[in-house]
């Protein structure tokens, strides 16, 4: 696929996609949001991806929205916001709903739209000079893209309205302690331990891997007995599949497991 403001390829099972406005700090224009929609689409879409890898060309990981692309738009603001946020949500639907799980390598400066790309992932590797704040209110504005939905069930609701109101910057040790990132890593292991990790995930049972993502994002609002039959169905479905019966059989047969994404 071609795209503009994206870089994007797959290696071994693993879609890579990388925010490639370093000239403007990764921010999220109008075609970024709906070249990520579109890459996000792919990934969900593709069956040879099975896992995900998000990243920020240049030293910053994302700076949030194109701010300065806004006040270009003058009085058209409102309306480029709705059309830049319509692609951008569709974006971070797909990225939180698929079966390949999403990691995000993390430098540098996190905000705004791009703290919210981060809290959609799976699982979050940032490096030790990652810093991370929401910044909207600065600006007059509220979140997007998921954040005060994914945020506030990441680090609770208090942590979230300081957040928003203060504009707190977090370093990576905060961020971590919080649970907004996974691990924590020097800046010169960050993509090395990034896409070790992807590649690890690609090669486990895809579907499995998305019928759970699925269970523990229902378990946040379901009733514990409603979600123990969810929990049923989906186990069943699960040892009906070629992976499932694939694990199965490695286990008894005391043999590694080789999963196929079926």
């Amino acid at each position: 696929m071609q795209f503009k403001t994206l870089l994007f390829d797959t290696k071994e099972n693993v879609g890579h996609i990388t925010l490639n406005r370093p000239e403007a700090a990764n921010s999220i224009s109008l075609e970024l949001a709906g070249e990520l929609m579109r890459a996000a689409m792919h990934c969900d879409e593709d069956p040879l991806i099975r896992a995900v890898l998000i990243t920020g060309a240049g030293p910053i990981f994302c700076g949030g929205g194109d701010v300065k692309g806004f006040a270009d738009q003058g009085e058209n603001a409102p309306h480029h916001l709705k059309e830049i946020t319509t692609y951008l949500h569709v974006a971070m639907s797909y990225l939180v709903r698929m079966d390949p799980p999403v990691v995000a390598a993390v430098n540098g400066s996190v905000a705004g739209a791009g703290l919210s790309l981060v809290c959609a992932c799976d699982m979050v590797i940032a490096a030790e000079s990652a810093r991370f704040t929401l910044a909207y209110t600065r600006l007059g504005l509220t979140p997007d893209g998921g954040a005060t939905y994914t945020l506030t069930r990441l680090v609770g609701l208090k942590r979230t309205l300081e957040m928003a109101l203060t504009n707190r910057l977090l370093s990576a040790k905060e961020a971590l302690d919080w649970g907004i990132v996974s691990r924590v890593v020097p800046e010169n292991d960050l993509i090395t331990e990034a896409e070790a990790l992807a590649s690890q995930l690609a090669a486990g049972p895809t579907k499995a891997f998305g019928a759970t993502k699925r269970l523990l994002q229902n378990g946040l609002t379901e009733s514990f007995e409603g979600q123990m039959k969810h929990e049923s169905r989906s186990i069943s479905e699960m040892a009906r599949s070629a992976d499932g019966r694939e694990g199965i059989a490695a286990y008894v047969g005391k043999r590694s497991p080789h999963f196929k994404g079926e």
